[in-house]
């Protein structure tokens, strides 16, 4: 409020008021009269000095007024809207905000929390969780189970124990998905509000080093920041040459269908590619995958993709490696694509066409540039061991700062960044990080790969245990599958495992453990396991590499 103050009058002292032009509550502009007083020589106006509101008034009719005396108190139009844009600028300023609430993001700003910050969470979608929670990791395995129980279902047959042909229902399968994505995002709402994390749904963009404009659906919005964690993450890559067609899908498309095609060609044999090929294979597409190299899963042990490539050619229509797709054209029969492998060109129509040959960053899309964060020719952002991008109070977490796009290394790198913001020695320290294929058999592997030992002239030695020989891999109908560990030929250390078969996504975190922690072989095969288990493979390769093993008889 401002006080509206009887002006400097000249010569006279105890002037009367003789009319009064304002009450409490008129809007009242610049200049306008207020009141009106009586001199010895003329009647005089006074104006007021600002616009804005009469809150009170302190005269009468009749008063005799000197210079200095109080009129009433006007709230001040200029000085309400630069305190109003004070208080926003203030309710708008972060500690930290978190552009991006997947996996690694909300990680962040939920550990930042616990540390004292005030936190801002910044997402362009509606519900928090990211793509992973949305429309990859977890709805993929929704589908993925229930892929796994239409195939269960036919091999009980081995046990005697038969199923008539399963009913599927897409809808009730898409409900059910949904409902458990949707338990999952309330969670994290209820988690940020707990926290007291501010969440903005609308997309963010840099406007310099302490600011950013969020885009809402129908405003927009500046918040300011001390430090930034930038967790935007990536989304699939595209085909240029393919037409633009409803049937042409990526993941997410995939994992929203409204039916099951008849045929399905799946481009790309990585393993988002075989994942949803395990699902509809399952669901009864006639799927075909094409790869571009000469093996499926392009960077793992091939020892550990052969299990996977056996079981899907049983289940797939054919699987095309050392192929190009070089074009594609809609027709109201399906679309037809056309392959090249070698010289031979070849034509094949599907009902549906899925594009799954990787990811891109998002990093391009935030306006980067305006706060002098620098991206490579593939908009990765370069971080250093505490996720500090060039720009000391920007930092970067995820997919965006390149392979391997894991959630699970996003959540590890978002705790780090939040953790070095609040104050803590934080840095990025981790050994490994493993990586699973959600397939039908499960592939998973951590640490140095055979492939990579062999190409950067690594010394190792292995051991193996073939599932075929476990007694609990055969009661549940599965003996595909191996456990192998990499050791150091002279510290005996191991440096590496792999895992096919089922459940290697879980077992495979004994191994991750196991080269934290620098265990030698003794250490794991000295350790007791349950019997009979999956997990114990993982000893019986460690027993195998140092010759005690007597599950298996290996020759001296």
């Amino acid at each position: 409020m401002t006080n509206l103050i009887i002006p400097q009058l000249g010569d006279f002292d105890e002037v009367e008021v003789i009319e009064i032009h304002i009450k409490e509550g008129d809007y009242i502009e610049k200049n306008d009269p207020l009141i009106t007083l009586e001199t010895e020589k003329a009647a005089m106006d006074v104006p007021a000095e600002f616009s804005g509101i009469i809150t009170s008034l302190n005269i009468q009719l009749g008063d005799k007024i000197s210079e200095g005396d109080l009129i009433g108190e006007i709230a001040n139009e200029k000085q309400e809207s630069e305190t109003k844009q004070v208080n926003e600028q203030k309710d708008n300023e972060y500690d930290l905000i978190v552009i991006g609430a997947g996996p690694g993001g909300y990680t962040a700003a939920f550990r930042a929390a616990d540390l004292g910050l005030k936190v801002a969470l910044v997402d362009k979608n509606s519900d928090l969780g990211g793509v992973c929670l949305n429309v990859g990791c977890i709805p993929s395995k929704a589908f993925l189970h229930a892929a796994k129980v239409i195939d269960d279902s036919k091999e009980a047959n081995i046990a005697g124990v038969k199923f008539n042909h399963p009913e599927i229902d897409i809808d009730a399968m898409k409900s059910w998905k949904n409902n458990l994505i949707d338990g999952l995002t309330n969670g994290l709402d209820f988690l940020a509000k707990k926290r007291d994390v501010s969440v903005f749904h609308g997309e963010a963009f840099f406007q310099s080093t302490e600011s950013i404009r969020v885009q809402l659906t129908s405003d927009e919005i500046t918040l300011h920041f001390k430090n930034c964690i930038i967790a935007v993450g990536s989304e699939p890559l595209a085909l240029p040459f393919l037409p633009m067609d409803p049937r042409i899908i990526d993941s997410t498309g995939a994992l929203e269908p409204d039916h099951i095609p008849a045929s399905l060609l799946i481009i790309g044999g990585g393993i988002i590619g075989l994942e949803m090929a395990t699902i509809y294979s399952s669901l009864g597409s006639n799927v075909t995958i094409v790869e571009l190299t000469n093996t499926l899963m392009p960077g793992t042990d091939h020892d550990l993709v052969r299990p996977l490539e056996k079981y899907l050619t049983e289940k797939c229509k054919n699987i095309k490696k050392s192929t190009q797709v070089i074009s594609g054209e809609a027709t109201t029969e399906g679309i037809k694509i056309q392959f090249k492998q070698s010289d031979n060109i070849s034509e094949e129509t599907f009902e549906s066409v899925l594009v799954a040959i990787g990811r891109k960053s998002n990093g391009p899309l935030i306006n980067l540039d305006k706060a002098g964060v620098q991206i490579d020719e593939n908009g990765f952002i370069e971080v250093d061991n505490q996720m500090r991008t060039n720009i000391n109070n920007i930092f970067a977490i995820g997919d965006v700062v390149g392979n391997p796009m894991l959630a699970h290394k996003a959540s590890y790198e978002g705790k780090i960044a939040a953790e070095v913001i609040s104050g803590k020695k934080s840095f990025m320290d981790a050994r490994c990080i493993p990586s699973v294929a959600y397939t039908d058999p499960e592939v998973a592997w951590v640490g140095l790969t055979e492939d990579q030992c062999k190409l950067e002239n690594i010394a190792y030695e292995k051991g193996v245990f073939p599932w075929s020989a476990s007694g609990r891999s055969l009661t549940i109908g599965r003996k595909e599958g191996l456990t192998k560990l990499l050791f150091d030929p002279q510290s005996k250390k191991i440096i590496g495992g792999g895992i096919v078969g089922t459940n290697a996504g879980d077992l495979i975190a004994e191994i991750s453990l196991a080269i934290e922690m620098n265990c030698d072989v003794e250490d794991i095969a000295l350790t007791i396991h349950p019997h009979p288990t999956l997990a114990e493979s993982i000893a019986l390769a460690a027993e195998a590499f140092e010759g005690t093993i007597t599950e298996l008889y290996i020759k001296p």
